[in-house]
């Protein structure tokens, strides 16, 4: 579970973005980093349970860097108000548009999800393809028969105003196609944060999204679990 300490150190850097604070706090950061590596290794422990390629999954390797890249962003804030994790079999440096488990932990914005985020332009208009094609199959996944904590695909800021070029603009999938990322994200409470039964609940979650991953999977080539 995160501790809430953890969450303390998030709230105050969020307060006081500035290098000259962490390097004072760095004792601070480090017991938080380590309490975010130990809940990854839990949660993979329960991952393994449906999907084995976690097996040799290293925790450290699944950890984004709390720096921020600047060099483009009006944004000059050097840190991240969060920790992120995607658990993925090559952890961070798994290549763009893989499908893989996302935890995010931020005060009163952290989150569950399965999917892509981002995927280069060729995968994107294959998984569109993929949805049109298979969209009977992809809107069971997406509304499977028993109740799930999510609502359909999380709809980014950036999706398109109108439906990409070769999809008739009257078929079903058309709002899924007019996305640029793909995935199911489910809220967590700063409480479930801090439960001690957060990692089986996270991989309630994870394991009832897997057809999502699967889809995704097979839609761009596919990889074995």
């Amino acid at each position: 579970m995160i501790t809430s300490s953890t969450l303390q150190f998030l709230k105050e850097l969020a307060q006081n973005n500035e290098r000259e604070w962490f390097h004072a706090h760095a004792g601070a950061y480090a017991a938080a980093k380590q309490n975010v590596l130990n809940t990854a290794q839990a949660l993979m422990t329960e991952i393994c349970r449906f999907d084995a390629s976690l097996n040799y999954a290293d925790p450290k390797r699944c950890l984004f860097r709390i720096a921020r890249d600047t060099r483009f962003s009006h944004d000059k804030s050097p840190y991240k108000p969060n920790f992120g994790l995607l658990l993925h079999a090559l952890g961070t440096k798994a290549k763009a548009g893989i499908p893989g488990y996302y935890l995010h932990i931020q005060p009163d914005n952290s989150f569950v999800s399965c999917g892509i985020y981002c995927p280069p332009p060729d995968i994107l208009r294959t998984i569109r393809k993929s949805i049109y094609d298979n969209w009977e199959e992809f809107n069971a996944i997406l509304h499977p028969p028993t109740p799930v904590a999510w609502e359909g695909l999380y709809r980014d800021e950036d999706a398109l105003k109108r439906v990409p070029n070769g999809f008739p603009k009257e078929h079903p999938s058309a709002p899924c196609l007019m996305l640029k990322h793909f995935y199911l994200l489910v809220p967590l409470t700063d409480a479930a944060l801090q439960s001690p039964d957060l990692t089986k609940k996270a991989a309630g979650h994870y394991q009832t999204m897997q057809p999502f991953n699967r889809f995704m999977e097979e839609a761009i080539g596919g990889t074995d679990n």
